[in-house]
């Protein structure tokens, strides 16, 4: 029996991806410390870790807004793409998540929400087993409104074909369960079952 209780009214579950069913932040900050010190950019950890649950073409064009850089924000992602993976065996499952994925397969829809790009979050999905068992997966890749919008969470409710109000969502991140209260839906902060 999971410890992160499905809510009854519960029809379809959605999960966000990294700090949410794969313990993969770590990896992530790695791979944006790589990326800044690839170009001689500073590294500020409490800055990237603000954004999580961004796109992040997102946080970078925020980081060159900010500081008034001149650089591609294509090509500081694509050497944060080229770290990650490259070093993906890394990534773990947060198995109290994870179980919740597996315990419910074939017995409610269920879908990825995740401000990652596909490649990305397929690799991570796959590392995890679980690649098959989501009926709906959007991504940064998607042409939609991210995070803290709630319309990528809508999206998701309206392609598993379940009212808002009767998705449960599973986040690690502020802006996420921002998105998700917005958007009307049951939210379970990951961060309060996890060790």
């Amino acid at each position: 029996m999971s410890l992160i209780p499905i809510h009854p009214s519960a029809k379809a579950l959605i999960f966000d991806c990294d700090g949410t069913l794969a313990d993969s932040m770590p990896l992530h900050m790695k791979a944006w410390e790589y990326s800044m010190k690839k170009y001689g950019l500073p590294f500020d950890y409490n800055f990237f870790f603000s954004k999580k649950g961004m796109k992040e073409l997102d946080i970078v064009q925020i980081l060159i807004e900010e500081e008034k850089l001149n650089f591609n924000p294509h090509e500081i992602i694509s050497a944060k793409h080229e770290y990650f993976l490259n070093n993906i065996s890394d990534i773990k499952p947060i198995n109290e998540v994870v179980e919740i994925v597996k315990k419910y397969q074939n017995v409610l829809p269920m879908a990825v929400v995740s401000g990652g790009t596909r490649k990305v979050v397929y690799e991570e999905l796959k590392i995890l087993g679980i690649d098959k068992q989501f009926n709906v997966i959007l991504t940064a890749d998607d042409s939609i409104k991210p995070k803290p919008a709630p319309d990528i969470f809508l999206q998701a409710a309206k392609e598993l074909k379940i009212q808002p109000e009767y998705c449960q969502v599973f986040e690690d991140g502020d802006l996420g369960i921002e998105a998700a209260l917005q958007a009307n839906m049951i939210v379970t902060d990951v961060r309060n079952y996890i060790h």
